[in-house]
C-alpha cells in the first residue's frame, strides 16, 4: 500500500482516486471547491461525448486511440460504481443543412484522412436519418459514426466521489504547489506522500518544480444549455456542423438535453450571453424542431484547461505526476490518461478489471 496525494478533485482526480482506492492504496485529495457538489471544475460543465472520430477535427491520432480504449473502460467502470451512472453506446451523428454542405464536407474529409477505416463518419439518406433518429428534420446531410457514445458527466462526478468515499477528501483546501512527494496547501502546510498526482488543470499555472510543460495552459470557455422537451426523441448525440459553431445536442434522462458550443478562445467566466444564447438554442432547433417548446432548466460556462497544441499531457518526475490539458476531450480520454499515468509512475495496480481497465 502506498501514500498517496492528489491534487484536484475534478473528472482526473476523482477517477484517480477512485481507482486507487480500489487498488487498495491510501489516498487524500485536494481541492478548492467547498464540497462534493460544488460545481467548480470543468467536469460538470461537459455534455459527456465520447467521440473519438468526430474529434479527430482537432486531435490526433494517440487521443482517437485513447478515446476507443477508453469508451470500453467506461463501460466496465459504470458497472462497478454506486447509482449505475447512465452510459450510452450508439454512435453518434454528424449533420449539416444544405448551404452548409462545402464546409461540413471539409470537416468529414479530414476525419475520413485520419481515421482508420472502420471508424470513418459513414453518410446516410435522409430516409435512413429518419429510421435512427424520426425527430430530426432539416438537414440535408448526415452522417453516422457508430462506434461513439455519450455519458451523463454530473451522475459520474457524484458517482466516482461516493466509490471513493474511503479516500481523505479535503475540500477547501486548495494546493499551491506540488513537488517529488510532496504538496504545499494554501494554508502553508506542507504534506508529504510516497507519489502526488497533480491533476488541478488551470491550477497548475504556472508549473513549479522540474515539469515545467503545463506552465502554458491556457483556459477555453466552454457553454452549455440544460433544456426540457417532453416531446422531444433522441438516442444518440447530434453535431451540426454549422459555419460560426459546432454546435452539439445531448441526450440526457428524461427528455432533458444538453446544447452548446465545441469551444470559444477565452477566459471568460461569465454567464452565457444573449448572442450566444440565440444562436446556439436556434441552430439547434433548426435540426430538432421539437425544441420550440423546451423549456431552459440550467445555463453554465466553464473554462477547460488546454495547451499550446491542444493535446493532452503526462509529465512524470520521481514522486510527482502532472496532468494537464484534456482540453474538450476529458471524458473521452480521461479512464486511458489516468490508468496511463499510474503504469508510469510505476505504482502497484491490477491488471485487469474495471480497476485497472
Amino acid at each position: 500500500m502506498m501514500n498517496i496525494g492528489i491534487a484536484g478533485a475534478g473528472v482526473l482526480g476523482r477517477l484517480l482516486a477512485w481507482r486507487l482506492i480500489r487498488a487498495g492504496h491510501r489516498v487524500t485529495v485536494f481541492d478548492p471547491a467547498d464540497g462534493p457538489l460544488a460545481r467548480g471544475a470543468a467536469g460538470w460543465t461537459a455534455a459527456g461525448m465520447l467521440s473519438p472520430s468526430a474529434e479527430l477535427e482537432c486531435a490526433d491520432l494517440q487521443v482517437f486511440r485513447d478515446g476507443l480504449d477508453s469508451i470500453g473502460m467506461w463501460a466496465e467502470i459504470v458497472a462497478a460504481l454506486p447509482g449505475t451512472p447512465d452510459f450510452a453506446r450508439r454512435g453518434s451523428l454528424l449533420l449539416a443543412h444544405r448551404g452548409d454542405g462545402g464546409a461540413a464536407r471539409r470537416l468529414v474529409d479530414l476525419i475520413e484522412r485520419k481515421a482508420p477505416e472502420a471508424h470513418r463518419p459513414r453518410p446516410l439518406a435522409a430516409a435512413a436519418l429518419g429510421e435512427l433518429e424520426p425527430d430530426i428534420h432539416g438537414p440535408a446531410l448526415a452522417w453516422f459514426l457508430p462506434h461513439e457514445g455519450a455519458l451523463d458527466a454530473p451522475q459520474f462526478m457524484r458517482a466516482l466521489y461516493e466509490g471513493a468515499q474511503a479516500a481523505d477528501w479535503r475540500w477547501s483546501q486548495p494546493v499551491e504547489q506540488t513537488g517529488e512527494g510532496f504538496l504545499t496547501a494554501a494554508d502553508g502546510r506542507r504534506h508529504v506522500f510516497d507519489h502526488v498526482f497533480d491533476a488541478r488543470g488551470l491550477g497548475q499555472r504556472p508549473a513549479q518544480g522540474p515539469a515545467a510543460g503545463c506552465a502554458d495552459v491556457r483556459g477555453v470557455r466552454g457553454e452549455i444549455f440544460l433544456v426540457r422537451a417532453p416531446d422531444v426523441r433522441l438516442a444518440r448525440p447530434v453535431r451540426l456542423l454549422h459555419p460560426r459553431h459546432n454546435v452539439y445536442v445531448v441526450p440526457r434522462r428524461d427528455h432533458h438535453f444538453i446544447i452548446g458550443a465545441s469551444e470559444i478562445e477565452s477566459e471568460d467566466r461569465s454567464p452565457v450571453s444573449l448572442r450566444t444564447t440565440v444562436e446556439l438554442l436556434a441552430a439547434a432547433h433548426s435540426v430538432l424542431p421539437g425544441l420550440a417548446e423546451a423549456r431552459i432548466v440550467h445555463t453554465e460556462t466553464n473554462l477547460r484547461p488546454a495547451l499550446r497544441d491542444n493535446l493532452p499531457l503526462i509529465e512524470q518526475a520521481a514522486g510527482l505526476t502532472r496532468i494537464n490539458g484534456l482540453f474538450r476531450h476529458g471524458w473521452m480520454i480521461a479512464p486511458a490518461m489516468t490508468a496511463r499515468a499510474i503504469r508510469q509512475a510505476g505504482i502497484p495496480f491490477p491488471a485487469s478489471g474495471a480497476s485497472a481497465a
